[in-house]
C-alpha cells in the first residue's frame, strides 16, 4: 500500500502533454542564442558626435553700463555778438578745425587794421630815426623811443587777432555734430549752448561693480557689450581703467571700458548689459548635450575611434557652464570623440551608426537635415 502511494506522487507527463512541454524546454535551452542573434540584426543607432576641445574660457562677471562718446563737447560763445554765418549740417561729420559759427566781427576788423596801420607808420618812423641816428643827427634816445612804440603796435595787433578768434568757433576734434536750435542772426552771449560735437568711433562704457571683485579686475581685461536697440550685436571691448575709489555706500567701484563703434551705430547714453572676462584660462570643453547627469555625477558616452566607434561609458568632472558648452576638469583628453547627439538610445559596448561630427561649421540641425534628406 506505501509502494503505490509513493509511486502515484511522481508527475506523469501524458502523450498530450509531452509535444509542448518539449518545445518550451528548446527554447529556454536556445534563448541566449537567439537573444544574442535578434541583437545583432536590429540596425545601428544614428548618432551624432562631437570633438573635446581645449578652449580659452573664463568666469564672466555681468553688470549694467552707460555709454559715453569717446571726446564730447558742447560749443559756446566767449563774446557777446550776432552769429553771422553756420557751416555745417545737423549730424554733419566735421574734422578738427573746421570752422562751424562765425560771429560778426567787423568792428574788431577796423581795429585790427588801423593797428596796422599804426605799426607800419612806427616802423617807418624807427627808420628815419635810425638812418638819423646814422649820421648823428638823432638821438639814440629816439631811436629807442621809436623801437618801443613799434614794438607796442605789434603787441595791439596780435591781441586783436586773439580776440578775433573768439569770433570764429572751430571743431577741437573731429567727430560728428548734434542738433543745432540756433540760426543766422541769433545774437549770443557767453556761456549760450550753440551746438554739440561728440566723437562716436570709439565709445566709452562706464559700469559698477562689487568691490569683491577688485581681485579679478585688470587694465586690459576683455568684455562683451549688447543693447536692446541691437539685440543681434556683441560689442566688443576692453578695461581701460579702474577707478581709485570705491564707493563707501555701495561698497562698489566704477569701470571703464572702451567699445569700438563701427558705422557709430551706438550712441552716448545708451544703457548696455556687460559681460567682463575674469580668471581666464584655457581648458577642456565639449558639448553641453554630451553629459549625462545621475544625481551629482555626470558622464559621457567616449567613442573609440580605433575599434569601430565601439561606445563606453566614461565619468567626468566639470567646472562652468556657458552657453552649450561645458568646461571639463578630468575623465576626458583632448580631441576625443563623444556622443553629443543619440545619449539617451547608446549602451555600452555598442557600435552605433555615426551620422557626422559636429564642428564650428557644422550644427547638430544642419547633420539631422542631412540624414532626413539622405
Amino acid at each position: 500500500m506505501h509502494k503505490a502511494a509513493s509511486l502515484t506522487a511522481f508527475p506523469v507527463i501524458t502523450a498530450s502533454q509531452a509535444p509542448w512541454r518539449f518545445t518550451l524546454l528548446l527554447l529556454a535551452a536556445l534563448w541566449p542564442f537567439t537573444a544574442a542573434l535578434a541583437q545583432s540584426a536590429m540596425p545601428d543607432t544614428p548618432i551624432i558626435a562631437s570633438r573635446v576641445t581645449l578652449e580659452r574660457w573664463s568666469d564672466p562677471i555681468k553688470a549694467l553700463g552707460t555709454l559715453k562718446a569717446d571726446e564730447s563737447v558742447t560749443l559756446s560763445a566767449t563774446v557777446t555778438d550776432v552769429i553771422t554765418t553756420i557751416d555745417f549740417d545737423d549730424g554733419e561729420a566735421v574734422e578738427a578745425g573746421q570752422r562751424l559759427f562765425q560771429l560778426d566781427d567787423r568792428e574788431e576788423q577796423a581795429q585790427l587794421r588801423a593797428t596796422h596801420a599804426k605799426a607800419d607808420e612806427q616802423r617807418n618812423a624807427l627808420r628815419r630815426f635810425t638812418q638819423l641816428q646814422a649820421r648823428n643827427l638823432s638821438a639814440r634816445a629816439d631811436v629807442e623811443d621809436s623801437q618801443a612804440r613799434l614794438n607796442q603796435a605789434k603787441a595791439d595787433a596780435d591781441a586783436l587777432k586773439a580776440r578775433l578768434d573768439n569770433y570764429r568757433i572751430s571743431a577741437p576734434f573731429s567727430g560728428r555734430m548734434g542738433l543745432r536750435d540756433i540760426s543766422v542772426g541769433t545774437l549770443v552771449t557767453p556761456g549760450t549752448e550753440l551746438a554739440t560735437l561728440d566723437k562716436l568711433d570709439v565709445m566709452r562704457l562706464d559700469f559698477t561693480l562689487s568691490a569683491v571683485y577688485l581681485a579679478r579686475l585688470s587694465r586690459g581685461a576683455s568684455l562683451r557689450a549688447t543693447t536692446a536697440a541691437f539685440p543681434e550685436r556683441s560689442f566688443q571691448g576692453a578695461v581701460a581703467s579702474i577707478g581709485t575709489r570705491v564707493d563707501p555706500v555701495s561698497r562698489s567701484v566704477t569701470v571703464r571700458a572702451r567699445l569700438e563703434n563701427p558705422g557709430e551705430r551706438l550712441r552716448p547714453g545708451m544703457l548696455m548689459q556687460v559681460e567682463l572676462d575674469s580668471a581666464t584660462r584655457e581648458t577642456l570643453v565639449v558639448s553641453e548635450s554630451a553629459i549625462v547627469s545621475e544625481g551629482r555625477s555626470h558622464y559621457v558616452w567616449l567613442l573609440d575611434e580605433d575599434d569601430a566607434n565601439r561606445v563606453e561609458r566614461r565619468q567626468v568632472d566639470i567646472g562652468a557652464r556657458r552657453t552649450g558648452e561645458v568646461e571639463i576638469l578630468d575623465g576626458l583628453e583632448r580631441d576625443d570623440l563623444v556622443v553629443a547627439h543619440g545619449t539617451e538610445q547608446v549602451h555600452a559596448d555598442q557600435t552605433p551608426e555615426l551620422l557626422g561630427i559636429v564642428d564650428a561649421d557644422t550644427s547638430i540641425e544642419a547633420l539631422l537635415r542631412q540624414g532626413r534628406d539622405e
